[in-house]
């Protein structure tokens, strides 16, 4: 699971919809990945899909 910090807008919505798995950096302002480890298979494939961006890659 990475995400594109040159396409991230930092809108915050994959880290509203799997905050286990994703926070946002203060420094940049971007969402970073904050664990690999999959708990809910779901939020992460709904923040996947939802990012519109397209920043996210599984």
């Amino acid at each position: 699971m990475a995400i594109d910090q040159n396409k991230c807008i930092g809108c915050g919505k994959c880290v509203r919809v799997a905050p286990n798995n994703f926070e946002m950096n203060t420094e940049t302002r971007k969402a970073q990945v904050k664990s690999t480890e999959i708990i809910n298979q779901a939020e992460v494939t709904r923040a996947v899909e939802g990012c519109p961006v397209s920043a996210i890659s599984q």
